[in-house]
Formats: C-alpha cells, structure tokens, sequence
C-alpha cells in the first residue's frame, strides 16, 4: 500500500488498492488449490497488489488516472516503475498482465502503442495474477464485483479463439479456486 500511495492519491489509490486487492485475494485462492509455496503465495499477493501501478501515468479520468500515455500501456509503464523500485520479478508481472497476454502479432495487427516484443505470462505466478485480474475491472461501482467465467469468456471472444484456448487452459488448472469462498 505504500508504494502505492507514492505514485497515486485520492479516488486513484482507492480504486488501484481495491482492484489489486481483490485481484490478490483471488490469485490467492488459486495458488492455495495449485499447492504453492508460502514464498510462491507471499509474491504473488505482493505482485498482484502492484500490477496496475502503471495506471498512474496513463489517461482514464473515470478511475482517477491524469497521465499522458494511453491506457493500453499501463503494463510497461508499470514495469518501468517496479524496476527502478529494484522489484524486477514484480515488474514482468505487470508487463505480462494484460488480457491473457499479448504476443508480438497482438502488437503488430492491433497496431498497439508498445514495444514489438511478447509481453506473455511466462511463470506460473504470473499466469495466476493474470488469471485472477481477468476476473475485475477497476469500474469504481464494480470493484469487488468478481465477473463469471461465461462473461470473461465473452469478452476474450473478441481478441481470437486462441486468446479463449488460453483462457480455457487456465479455467482447467486454476478455476477450482472460483469455488473457494463464492
């Protein structure tokens, strides 16, 4: 949470803090059902808290975000930020985050404002965050809303069958912990 209030104030840090939270609590969940170890769970809550730390600097008014970059690149900006904070493992996490991630196709064909390398989870921490943020947005009325599988689904639907394959691997291996407290 500090350093979180470092780089955000006000309806920002409010909002950062709740999505990252209950994106936490879920990323949890799933490594508590996929036996992970307690390190293992202590950075993936410490990472999934800070994923989003990139919103900071890009511009989306509705969550209290002023900066000059478009949202799409909140995941570099933020890894920009965690590696001058020397926390270079956290920062892949937040390049890594989006969507279900994106490859270097994604970037060409969808002529995204990023650098022209793939930005895939890579780790099974990382999947796992990826997968826990799939499930909230950061709506200010919406926040700890969790979204069903089914409406995740739709939504990847329009990124590609092979963005729904990814998705549908990871409902195999990490969907059991949806169960786990709702």
């Amino acid at each position: 949470m500090a350093m979180l209030g470092r780089y955000f104030e006000g309806a920002g840090l409010e909002i950062v803090a709740t999505h990252g939270r209950v994106v936490a609590e879920l990323a949890l969940a799933v490594g508590h059902v996929a036996s992970l170890s307690p390190e293992e769970c202590t950075f993936i809550q410490e990472a999934a808290m800070l994923h989003d730390i990139g919103v900071c600097r890009v511009s989306a008014p509705g969550i209290g975000a002023l900066g000059p970059h478009p949202y799409i690149m909140h995941g570099i900006l933020g890894r920009e930020i965690l590696e001058r904070e020397g926390l270079s493992q956290h920062a892949l996490v937040c390049e890594r985050h989006i969507g279900v991630g994106l490859t270097i196709k994604d970037i060409a064909d969808q002529k995204l404002p990023l650098p022209p390398r793939d930005m895939v989870p890579r780790t099974t921490a990382e999947e796992i965050i990826c997968f826990a943020d799939l499930f909230f947005s950061k709506k200010p009325d919406r926040l700890s809303h969790r979204a069903p599988p089914e409406r995740v689904r739709e939504k990847l639907s329009g990124f590609g069958k092979d963005k729904l394959q990814i998705f549908d691997a990871w409902m195999e291996r990490f969907g059991a912990a949806l169960q786990v407290g709702g």
